[in-house]
């Protein structure tokens, strides 16, 4: 039954994607985001990685009240733990700001930037290059360990991926 919950729910997360990403399916309307954030919602309670990312960056960047600000940023977090990459930079970012339920903490969003760099994120790269040429989030300025992000985010340098 566990694999039948999981197809439902990925193709609920599917029916969400294109209704947020496409006019042609339905016109725009209240009723039709009210709907689709609702079937991002149950797939993000249901673990879905993609929907915890999405559904939460949603919740923590657009919504108005603190407590869905604070449920969209652990949805985040989840999804990044879960290994989404645009979530792991958004964590990064959630930490390096900081927020109710997670004050800023520049050791976290260093080590969350460099996850997210060294699986590709260009905009985490670019951030840590930033960092250590000026020495933000707590780090000393550091020229080599500027160049080595920067020839990260270049896409020059291939880094050893885990088998």
């Amino acid at each position: 039954m566990l694999q039948a919950s999981s197809l439902f729910t990925r193709l609920e997360y599917r029916l969400a994607e294109r209704l947020f990403h496409t006019r042609w399916l339905l016109p725009r309307s209240k009723r039709t985001q009210r709907l689709t954030l609702r079937l991002f919602k149950r797939c993000a309670d249901a673990g879905h990685p993609d929907a915890l990312s999405v559904y939460g960056h949603m919740l923590f960047h657009r919504s108005a009240s603190p407590q869905d600000k604070a449920r969209g940023a652990r949805y985040v977090v989840e999804a990044a733990h879960a290994g989404d990459l645009k979530a792991q930079y958004q964590v990064a970012k959630i930490y390096e700001y900081g927020c109710a339920q997670y004050p800023r903490r520049d050791e976290y969003a260093v080590t969350w930037y460099a996850r997210a760099a060294k699986a590709g994120h260009y905009l985490a790269a670019e951030r840590l290059v930033h960092a250590y040429r000026q020495g933000d989030l707590g780090l000393a300025v550091d020229g080599e360990q500027a160049d080595y992000w920067q020839q990260i985010a270049d896409g020059t340098l291939q880094l050893a991926s885990a088998a």
